[in-house]
């Protein structure tokens, strides 16, 4: 008798998943759950036959977990189904290019993940009679598989908890270099969450986002090599002053340069650009228009909006009107034009992480 198939429904939203389980208990599938992709990825190894995958979840999305699956040996072959709102011919060939073998439209109609699984699944039975006799009995998966789920489990947990300490560690760090600019812990978590809300605006992927929000805070990391009498200089700054002044955009970059770490990559490239301006007139290379990269250009309007609103040890802090004022003015010459348009499309939402923030 043959086993009752193991589908992998991957979904950031509990309520998805529910719906999903519930459809494929009534086709007579098992299912497992995954609610990101590092639980999806650790899960495969429990007999996967299928993968419904959602794209859009933070952090890791379907994209990114479809070319890990393609990645790994033991599952190359599984069957990924792409569950998705995403109706554009653009959406689906890059879903096609990160190895999605099917999609089934949100709302899900249970005739068509019934066909479409079905379907998937007679084609996946072929190739695997082809490829190699059935590897273990049913008896002996029966019995491992309680003890692998909680291996995996432990396993999801350390990843977990890896990447969160590797989050705090940037965190501190940022942190450490705002601490000697008379500043506090408000100051880079306003300029995430700044970010955050313009790379929404800007559609873009979730994983894009998460790097952005959490690199951003380090923009200013490379003050802690500028000398404290001219960081905290309270009158104007001479010209050979604001020189050194400007050099830690390089001390940043150095140091978070050469990681393997993708957050500190993002944070190397913000580091080193935020300061460029549109027109080419800013530092430390003299960048213009696109030729700065997304994330700079990003976090140079939300950090800009920032540092008016707050007070610095050389000023007091601007009103916000005042502060709306300059970021207009400056469009096109300071910032990029599309991107000041989109933070003042997004004001509600920035105004209430400004004041969410306020007290810190």
């Amino acid at each position: 008798m043959d086993r009752v198939k193991r589908i992998l429904i991957v979904d950031d939203e509990v309520q998805n998943r529910y719906l999903l389980q519930t459809i494929l208990k009534e086709l007579g599938y098992e299912s497992e759950t995954a609610r990101d992709g590092i639980e999806a990825l650790a899960k495969l190894k429990l007999g996967i036959d299928l993968v419904l995958l959602d794209i859009m979840m933070p952090g890791m999305d379907g994209y990114e977990v479809a070319r890990r699956i393609r990645k790994d040996k033991g599952a190359s072959d599984v069957p990924i189904i792409m569950v998705t709102s995403l109706v554009s011919r653009g959406d689906r060939l890059r879903a096609v290019e990160a190895g999605a073998n099917d999609f089934i439209a949100k709302p899900v109609d249970i005739t068509e993940v019934k066909v479409r699984i079905a379907f998937l699944l007679k084609m996946q039975e072929a190739q695997d009679a082809m490829k190699q006799n059935q590897k273990e009995l049913e008896g002996i998966v029966a019995k491992r598989t309680a003890a692998l789920r909680k291996v995996l489990d432990d396993m999801t947990a350390a990843q977990r908890k890896a990447y969160e300490a590797h989050v705090d560690t940037i965190h501190r760090l940022a942190l450490a270099a705002e601490y000697k600019d008379e500043d506090t812990a408000a100051h880079i978590h306003r300029i995430g969450e700044y970010c955050e809300i313009l790379g929404q605006g800007l559609n873009l992927p979730p994983g894009e986002i998460e790097l952005l929000k959490i690199s951003s805070p380090m923009h200013d990391v490379g003050k802690i090599g500028i000398p404290d009498h001219i960081l905290l200089k309270q009158a104007k700054l001479t010209k050979e002053e604001f020189e050194i002044i400007k050099q830690h955009t390089i001390i940043g970059f150095r140091i978070l340069s050469e990681s393997s770490s993708e957050l500190l990559q993002a944070g190397e490239i913000i580091a080193l650009s935020h300061h460029e301006k549109w027109d080419g007139t800013g530092y430390p290379k003299g960048l213009a228009k696109e030729t700065t990269p997304l994330f700079g250009r990003i976090c140079a309007v939300a950090d800009v909006f920032d540092s008016l609103t707050t007070r610095r040890p050389y000023k007091e802090a601007f009103s916000n009107e005042k502060a709306f004022k300059i970021l207009k003015d400056e469009s096109g010459t300071h910032f990029d034009p599309k991107i000041v348009a989109m933070f003042f499309n997004k004001l509600q939402e920035i105004l209430e992480c400004q004041e969410k923030y306020q007290a810190l």
